[in-house]
């Protein structure tokens, strides 16, 4: 565990803290709530004795059945051959998904930038994360994918739209990494948490739709964020059906089941659906353009990430500080924060996450113009 990085939210997260009226543009959540439904089935909870026993691990049938639905209309996948559990977050659904499939020495295959909980999560387990460079844009490299593969090699994670790089794969990309690891008799997992979001004219593909993918595809997706459950910690993963009796296992031993306060108002966000969650991510969209227009002011030594998906823009500053330097004197001489791009990999050249989610649209105005003007102090172009 001590080689294991520690999380940097928390640390940031004390920065702000410690900083009165300092704005954060740092974790990645949602400004708005859970549909009132979801919030009137939790008030509803408890009455019946029943509720406050344990539940079947893989989930309550009820939220497991709405969750097919939604998987099936929605992101086309088939559910021969297929199971779905409901897990405590997508993180957990990650974490069940490489217990189940991977001993360890064996290696994962994570396209740079990585989501520092996966590489987290990886390292926890003795397995080895294998770093494979994205293009550019932050797309999918097919070569560099390819060349990653070892003997060891169980896995390639994907997640699209991306974390912390806001890129959206494109289906052709996303079949030929399913594919990849068809041929190669590797697991594809596919981290969907970002799902409905998607702007410019980006569209999510679900790998887990492609004919006969069932046997080695497993999809992971979330509530916390186009629901804005983030705190209820409610995920489902849809496993090919030989993971089922492992992953209950590892679940039994973790969780027992999955809060169940929290899967019956999840059963009333699904019957809200993407009705609820679309409008509000729609708009998204107006304040991702102020963003991108107030950060042209830094472009002469800032590149800014021309990304369609998520709620993030990476930004790469020409300068020799080291990027947690530059994320602290934001903070303390500004009074804005954002994420160092160290902890998802980008050690050179300097880079930071931000995220444009999680305040009202005018507080990220005034986020983003606090980090124009500080970058422009610290870095003197």
């Amino acid at each position: 565990m001590q080689l294991v990085q520690t999380p940097v939210i928390p640390i940031v997260g004390d920065l702000v803290r410690c900083t009165p009226g300092a704005i954060s543009l740092g974790q990645g959540v949602v400004h708005y709530g859970p549909p009132p439904a979801a919030l009137a089935a939790a008030q509803a909870f408890g009455a019946d004795p029943q509720d406050h026993k344990y539940k079947p691990v893989e989930g309550i049938a009820e939220l497991v059945q709405l969750i097919a639905d939604k998987v099936s209309h929605e992101n086309g996948i088939d559910l021969a051959g297929r199971s779905i559990v409901v897990t405590a977050g997508a993180n957990m659904g990650f974490f069940n998904s490489l217990l189940a499939i991977a001993d360890t020495g064996d290696e994962i295959i994570l396209p740079t930038p990585y989501y520092f909980n996966h590489e987290m999560a990886i390292a926890m387990l003795g397995c080895r994360p294998v770093l494979a460079p994205t293009t550019a844009d932050y797309q999918l490299n097919l070569d560099a994918l390819r060349a990653a593969i070892t003997p060891r090699t169980r896995a390639i994670v994907t997640i699209s739209p991306n974390n912390p790089s806001g890129a959206v794969y494109s289906r052709e990309a996303l079949v030929a990494v399913n594919r990849l690891c068809r041929d190669h008799g590797l697991y594809h997992i596919s981290d969907e948490a970002y799902e409905y979001f998607a702007y410019d004219g980006a569209e999510h593909f679900s790998p887990g739709s492609l004919p006969d993918s069932h046997e080695y595809t497993i999809s992971l997706y979330s509530f916390s964020k186009a629901y804005g459950f983030a705190s209820w910690r409610i995920g489902y993963a849809v496993i090919p059906s030989h993971l089922l009796v492992a992953t209950k296992k590892e679940q039994d031993t973790i969780l027992i089941c999955p809060p169940v306060i929290s899967q019956v108002a999840a059963c009333a966000a699904l019957r809200a659906g993407s009705h609820y969650c679309l409008p509000r991510i729609a708009g998204f969209t107006p304040v991702r353009e102020t963003v991108r227009q107030e950060l042209a002011a830094v472009e002469p030594f800032c590149h800014v990430s021309n990304t369609a998906g998520a709620l993030y823009f990476l930004l790469t500053v020409d300068t020799e500080l080291e990027d947690m330097t530059l994320v602290t004197r934001l903070v303390k001489e500004f009074g804005v924060a954002v994420l160092p791009g160290s902890t998802f990999g980008i050690n050179n050249p300097c880079t930071l996450r931000l995220s444009f989610g999680g305040l009202d649209a005018e507080s990220v105005a005034v986020g983003v113009g606090r980090l124009v003007q500080g970058l422009k102090a610290i870095i003197g172009h």
